[in-house]
């Protein structure tokens, strides 16, 4: 899944995240560039909920400027 070009306010990256799926989400974080590095394990990124997964992908768009352009 792309995210959509028109994602603008934080309430838009709320929703785009809270609908994506895990796969999305893991890919999501691996191509992220927020000013500092992220590098989960594989499997540490497969131990964690869903939910906990989403808060972290959030966290990190919020620093990610291509995310929200």
């Amino acid at each position: 899944m792309s995210v959509p070009m028109a994602v603008q306010t934080d309430q838009d990256i709320v929703s785009t995240i809270a609908s994506m799926r895990r796969s999305q989400l893991v890919s999501l974080l691996r191509r992220m560039h927020c000013g500092f590095e992220i590098d989960f394990s594989d499997e540490y990124v497969n131990s964690m909920n869903l939910d906990r997964l989403r808060h972290i992908a959030l966290a990190a768009s919020l620093h990610d400027k291509t995310f929200a352009a």
